[in-house]
């Protein structure tokens, strides 16, 4: 498209180009990746306004990851997780209610602020030790149903989250975890998800994948933060058995060996959830994503989804036991 150069004032067909540029934040060099047009005139570079990736925004996102800080849409997750509005959730900490809008729109928070958010987000008991502490901050019958729910999901799941800490390292969200932290109750709840109506253990590995890359490669970020590895069949979490055993052990799934389809010879686990899953913990484009995969391979026996997945570009650059980078999201088959 032909436009007038801000510089030389003339007209020309500008070449749209991506360059590297670096972004000071709170005196951290962050650097980005920009969009600009590029004179055929004159030379000089104008940065695109109808670029879709705002520079303040992918690198406030990199800042939040290398500082271990929420990024919007967890903060979003947090609150949604206890079916809290914004103006509810502001009361409870005292914030102002822009404030929580801003973080939760993109705003870079402060690290005192994150830091109160994260210790809700990963203990609900910390948000009822403020709701007890703020008798006024909500009406007298939406606190009482708050505080009984925060007192149901401290019972819930079978305390997920300190089942996992007990049998893993968490790591800092990275490439490897699709730049999302660890979050082990959408791990489980999305197994109990898809082995609803019972399935082999073969196939919920390959739509745990493919919901959280996928997600990855349209929204930027994971669901679950879980990290896969290169495995014989294809890609597996990992260290996915301690994860399927857990929730055997505590009564959440019943696993029954059956023929596998992909041969007469092969015994294969398949996986049926006893529990419902708990589908309110998923934002909106995350339940959108489960739901797509689960129809998408539906027809899918484990066979066919495990040749399907070995044809995916970052299973066949990688060896076995290898992570897969979530950088190989872009190239997926679907």
């Amino acid at each position: 498209m032909k436009k007038t150069c801000p510089i030389c004032k003339q007209e020309s067909y500008p070449e749209l180009i991506k360059k590297k540029d670096v972004l000071n934040i709170r005196g951290e060099n962050i650097e980005i990746e920009v969009e600009v047009y590029r004179c055929e005139k004159c030379g000089e570079e104008i940065l695109s306004s109808d670029s879709k990736n705002d520079p303040f925004e992918q690198a406030y996102r990199i800042y939040r990851t290398n500082h271990c800080f929420l990024q919007p849409e967890e903060i979003k997750s947090v609150r949604k997780k206890y079916s809290l509005t914004q103006n509810e959730l502001s009361k409870i900490l005292g914030w102002g209610l822009a404030t929580l809008s801003r973080y939760e729109n993109g705003a870079l928070q402060d690290e005192a602020h994150d830091k109160v958010l994260r210790l809700i987000a990963d203990d609900p008991q910390n948000l009822l030790k403020l709701i007890l502490q703020s008798p006024y901050a909500l009406d007298e019958e939406r606190r009482r149903r708050i505080i009984e729910e925060l007192k149901n999901q401290e019972r819930r799941l079978f305390s997920f989250d300190k089942l996992y800490e007990d049998l893993f390292t968490i790591f800092p969200a990275n490439e490897n975890s699709g730049f999302a932290k660890l979050d082990i109750n959408k791990v489980f709840n999305a197994i109990l998800f898809f082995c609803l109506d019972g399935d082999f253990k073969t196939k919920v590995n390959k739509l745990l994948f493919y919901s959280d890359f996928r997600h990855f490669r349209d929204y930027t970020i994971s669901i679950s933060g879980l990290s896969y590895a290169h495995g014989f069949y294809g890609p597996v979490p990992d260290k996915y058995d301690f994860i399927y055993a857990a929730l055997i052990e505590k009564g959440a799934l019943t696993s029954r060996e059956y023929t596998c389809d992909c041969s007469p010879n092969i015994v294969g686990e398949n996986l049926i959830s006893t529990k419902s899953p708990d589908l309110s913990i998923f934002l909106e484009t995350e339940l959108m994503e489960l739901a797509f995969i689960k129809k998408f391979f539906r027809k899918y026996t484990s066979n066919k989804i495990q040749k399907y997945s070995h044809q995916e570009r970052g299973y066949q650059e990688t060896s076995d036991g290898e992570l897969i980078s979530y950088s190989y999201a872009q190239y997926l088959r679907l």
